[in-house]
């Protein structure tokens, strides 16, 4: 790779990092974990940087690494050897917020997509969190458009029906009524 090219990689890195680190964060429930599956994606994104004809589409190349390379340990994991965790690391939420609240609300939420398949999570965090649209979302992960809408109304159908996602907490009760 060239010195221009090399620049250019690294300016993209620089600038997209922290919304990549995002996105990892979602996909893998764990900042450690994030900042590997973000790393271990850059570099491969970085040993193809010459063969991507479309700069500008370099975010979807590394984001679908990054689905590609998450699938891959979640395969590794479901044959039994590597083990996850029950803690779901949490950060205080800024002040002013009740953290009791915030903090059950994002427990919650994270046991229940834990609960998702691989597939049903990703499309999840590249729908709604990264707000992709369907085309995006079937191209970053390689399935039809149909699938990434069959995938999310079927995850999303479970966090409906998840026990932990039914406290009726009271931003659901404001909303209700307002």
């Amino acid at each position: 790779m060239d010195t221009k090219a090399q620049e250019q990689f690294r300016e993209f890195v620089a600038g997209r990092s922290p919304a990549l680190l995002r996105t990892a964060y979602l996909l893998t429930g764990s900042h450690p974990d994030a900042e590997d599956l973000l790393q271990t994606a850059l570099a491969k994104t970085y040993l193809r940087y010459d063969r991507i004809r479309d700069k500008g589409a370099l975010e979807s190349y590394v984001r679908r690494a990054m689905v590609t390379t998450q699938t891959s340990f979640w395969r590794r994991r479901a044959r039994g050897r590597e083990f996850a965790t029950d803690q779901v690391p949490d950060r205080p939420p800024p002040g002013g917020e009740d953290a009791a609240e915030t903090t059950a609300i994002r427990d919650a939420m994270w046991r229940s997509l834990g609960r998702l398949g691989a597939r049903q999570r990703a499309v999840l965090v590249l729908r709604y969190y990264e707000d992709l649209s369907e085309a995006e979302t079937a191209d970053i992960l390689g399935v039809a458009p149909g699938t990434v809408k069959s995938q999310a109304a079927r995850a999303l159908a479970t966090l409906r029906a998840d026990a932990d996602l039914a406290v009726d907490f009271p931003l659901t009760a404001q909303g209700a009524t307002s």
